[in-house]
């Protein structure tokens, strides 16, 4: 898929408009006391901004990005939003949103408009709604899919997004599109993930379809989800997840917010029983008047035919536990080597270009603009905060490769064990209780010490609470923040988890290894990474190795000593959290975010 082919242009700018016309007044009722603070944050929250923890007008805006997709033209947005309203830089997040931070209130509305005139929009990118509808990065490009996802992921977006249905929900909807079994988009841990399937009928003939999933979760209590039926026809997919929506609506708990998801409704009723409630529900939908029904507009418009796969040359790995096998020390045949995928029938192959932490500059920004015009090369957002460059020859590799490392995106990153992904933490987040990405940061340059950075088939995820926002629970390595207590002191710490999984339309949450002060945590990272290194068979991925190791009680045996926690005089150091220069404190503010 080129530019001239992408997804037909979102036409919400009236009602957008309308939108930020009357947020403005909101925002201006709010200031002068006319309002309530309770009120306002939920009008808030469905325009896509959070408060942060600095309180005050400093606020957080998440820009959605359906399927992550994204034009030059709206990267130049990006660039101009950073700097202008910002602090130069913007933050992909783990669901292909961007996020700005430290945005005054007041000048919300002119950052909206800006948004508005590159067809993008922050609504119900947070808060009691449907939030950004995802899908795999390589969807329309990989050699694996049965089908391009996207133009579904679009058309989800589109019916759900003003839907009078979705503006007051128990909590929040997140809709996930893979178009295969490896699951690149992690549908497995969303309210309704959707994986592209194929079913072999009577005749002979082959159908493409999807296999739809519900309850999926992670946050303190992490819930896997569940099939709901062997098979859902292309036709029967829209009603299907509007199905799902309205009984969550209609069942989800409204009292008590840390039982209001999906997971929930199963955990209460039974799957059998959610089943049943939407299968009936969907029956009825096709009945109304205002149904559009059949194939959505997005889809007829742009097609959902997969990329399909070459049957000769290279093909490659994609999706949690790949291997990467260095064959050179040329910085270039390294980065191809890691970053690029092939595969696909046309020939066409996809890049991904490396963004620590997801953090971009607005130089960054501008640059990758410039890139994707030059290329003319579709682009996506990816769920571990990269930049996909897709629709390209294998011929243009290594120019690409310059022009990105011009920026400092060209190291091989994707898949290896620097990958690092973390949520924003206690940096801006109100319920965070640790310096996540100081974390990330410091995990990645202990691995870079070690000579541990390049190991692939290892993902590190980091959440600075048990909410999950940095999807500790389904990596190879996971942390999420606790407040410690020593020696009558307070300390920034971490439980980590071993084994968490996504793939193959299964998902296995990481098991308890031990707790570590904060300080302790990238040693405690080094050790795994560097032991699973050496002692790994020929393509042995880290769920392999971790079983025939003992699991993840038996490798934290080896961490233990990690765990002992110095005297605050002796080792000061371990009562301060990264990027601090006072004493930890534990103190959270109130939740603005959905568990």
């Amino acid at each position: 898929m080129t530019i001239a082919e992408a997804p037909i242009p979102r036409d919400l700018d009236a009602e957008q408009l309308r939108d930020i016309e009357r947020f403005e007044i909101a925002i201006d009722q709010f200031l002068k006391g006319e309002i309530s603070d309770d009120v306002f944050r939920v009008m808030r929250l469905n325009n896509g901004i959070y408060g942060q923890r600095q309180g005050g007008t400093a606020q957080m805006v998440r820009v959605k990005l359906p399927a992550g997709s994204i034009t030059p033209e709206q990267f130049d947005v990006m660039a101009d939003l950073s700097s202008e309203f910002s602090r130069g830089w913007g933050h992909i997040t783990t669901r292909q949103n961007i996020q700005f931070h430290f945005v005054d209130l007041r000048k919300i509305p002119d950052l909206l408009r800006r948004l508005a005139d590159v067809q993008l929009t922050s609504r119900e990118a947070c808060g009691d709604t449907v939030r950004n509808v995802m899908a795999c990065h390589l969807a329309g490009a990989c050699p694996y899919e049965k089908l391009d996802v996207t133009p579904w992921a679009e058309a989800v977006y589109r019916h759900f997004v003003r839907n009078p249905l979705g503006q007051r929900l128990p909590r929040k909807f997140k809709v996930n599109f893979s178009g295969c079994s490896t699951d690149c988009g992690q549908a497995m841990f969303n309210d309704v993930g959707v994986v592209a399937a194929t079913r072999t009928l009577e005749d002979g003939s082959i159908e493409s379809g999807f296999r739809v999933y519900i309850a999926g979760g992670l946050g303190a209590t992490p819930h896997p989800a569940l099939a709901l039926e062997d098979f859902t026809s292309r036709e029967d997919l829209l009603p299907t997840v509007e199905a799902a929506l309205r009984v969550f609506d209609q069942t989800g708990n409204r009292d008590n917010k840390l039982r209001a998801r999906m997971k929930w409704v199963v955990d209460q009723l039974g799957i059998e029983e959610v089943r049943r409630r939407v299968i009936k529900i969907r029956h009825t939908l096709p009945a109304s008047s205002s149904w559009p029904g059949g194939i959505p507009a997005e889809v007829r418009t742009a097609g959902d035919a997969p990329a399909g796969r070459i049957t000769e040359g290279e093909v490659s790995q994609v999706g949690q536990s790949t291997i990467i096998n260095f064959t050179s020390s040329d910085p270039f045949r390294r980065w191809e080597n890691a970053s690029v995928i092939r595969g696909a029938a046309n020939g066409t192959v996809s890049a991904i270009a490396y963004a620590p932490l997801g953090d971009i500059t607005a130089d960054q920004f501008r640059a990758l603009a410039r890139i994707q015009r030059h290329f003319k090369s579709d682009v996506r957002l990816s769920n571990r905060q990269n930049v996909v460059f897709r629709s390209l020859q294998p011929s243009q590799m290594r120019e690409l490769y310059d022009m990105l490392d011009e920026i400092g995106m060209a190291r091989p990153g994707a898949e290896l064990a620097r990958d690092v992904v973390a949520c924003p933490g206690a940096d801006t987040c109100n319920i965070a209780v640790t310096q996540s990405r100081g974390l990330a940061k410091a995990i990645g340059d202990k691995l870079e010490e070690e000579g541990l950075a390049e190991i692939g088939g290892v993902r590190i995820n980091i959440s600075g609470c048990t909410n999950s926002c940095g999807q500790h629970h389904a990596s190879d390595i996971g942390f999420f923040g606790a407040e410690r207590r020593a020696h009558g002191k307070s300390l920034p710490g971490y439980q980590m988890l071993l084994g968490g999984y996504v793939g193959e339309e299964q998902i296995h949450f990481g098991e308890k290894a031990l707790r570590v002060p904060a300080k302790a945590a990238p040693e405690a990272v080094a050790r795994v990474v560097r032991r699973f290194a050496a002692e790994r068979t020929a393509a042995e991925t880290f769920q392999g190795w971790l079983a025939r190791s003992g699991g993840a009680v038996a490798i934290a045996d080896g961490l233990r000593d990690l765990d002992e926690i110095p005297l605050p005089d002796a080792s000061p150091e371990f009562f301060i959290d990264y990027d601090e220069t006072g004493p930890f404190s534990g103190e959270v503010g109130d939740s603005e975010c959905a568990v």
